[in-house]
C-alpha cells in the first residue's frame, strides 16, 4: 500500500474514532467503547505507517484535518449539532491550511 492509503485509512479511522466516542456516553456503553479503543488503534498504526514515507509536518495535519471536517459533518448529521455559517468558516479555512501544506511540501 502506498503511504497515501495509508493516510486515508488512518482519517477515516479518525472520524470513526470521534463519531464512537461521542456514541459511547463517557464509556458507558459497550459497543461504542469497544468501536472507540479500536479505531483510535487502527488511526494511529496507520497514521504510523503513513509517516514511514511521508513528512509529519504534510502527515499530520492532514490526518488531523480530516478528522475535524468529518467530525464537523458527522457531529451535524448524526448528533443535530448546529453548522453555523461561522463554523463552516473556520472549518475551510483550517483545510486551506492542510492544502497549503500540501502545495508547500517537498
Amino acid at each position: 500500500m502506498t503511504p497515501w492509503i495509508y493516510l486515508s485509512l488512518a482519517a477515516v479511522f479518525e472520524v470513526v474514532f470521534a463519531y464512537t466516542m461521542k456514541a459511547s456516553k463517557g464509556f458507558t456503553v459497550l459497543a461504542p467503547s469497544v468501536a472507540t479503543a479500536v479505531a483510535a488503534t487502527g488511526g494511529i498504526v496507520f497514521l504510523t505507517l503513513a509517516l514511514k514515507s511521508l513528512p509529519v509536518s504534510l502527515a499530520y495535519p492532514l490526518w488531523v484535518g480530516a478528522g475535524m471536517i468529518g467530525s464537523v459533518l458527522l457531529g451535524a448529521w448524526f448528533f443535530g449539532e448546529s453548522l453555523t455559517l461561522i463554523k463552516v468558516l473556520c472549518v475551510g479555512l483550517i483545510l486551506l491550511g492542510v492544502i497549503g501544506l500540501k502545495l508547500t511540501s517537498a
